[in-house]
């Protein structure tokens, strides 16, 4: 009898020990060079989605109205998440390039430097633990 008291009592205090766990993140940017088309938003935990998650299972994929202000983007649960962003002045929904070089702006969380190509996920990976997140990323222009 004591034991299943002991367990229920156990069982009691390991449910009032995990409240939801999830954060709220934001988003800031800068440097935009102008207030057309939209930004688009990717948001992963998998490195090998990263950055264009659009095939991951579990991603986070938004497009918003351009503005600097920060964007909302929810509550995501613990772990090591990369934000890719992309400045897409004509609305048409994708990265425009010329000649491998994009033609609008781009932007990762951590604000890696840029060389040729992406960063790495773990160069643009920041933790969601504990308390809410914001992530100030500032827009590149190439062209």
């Amino acid at each position: 009898m004591k034991c299943a008291l002991a367990l229920l009592a156990l069982a009691g205090l390991t449910a009032a020990a995990s409240p939801d766990a999830s954060q709220h993140v934001a988003l800031g940017l800068t440097g935009l060079r102008s207030t057309k088309g939209q930004i688009l938003i990717c948001v992963t935990r998998s490195p090998a989605y990263f950055p264009d998650c659009s095939k991951d299972p579990d991603k986070r994929h938004m497009a918003v109205a351009t503005t600097d202000g920060p964007l909302d983007l929810g509550r995501l649960a613990p772990g090591a998440y990369a934000i890719a962003i992309i400045h897409d002045e004509n609305g048409n929904g994708k990265l425009d390039t010329f000649m491998g070089i994009p033609r609008e702006g781009v932007g990762f969380s951590r604000n890696p430097v840029l060389r040729f190509g992406a960063p790495s996920f773990r160069a643009a990976s920041f933790p969601v633990a504990g308390a809410p997140v914001e992530q100030d990323i500032r827009v590149k222009y190439f062209l």
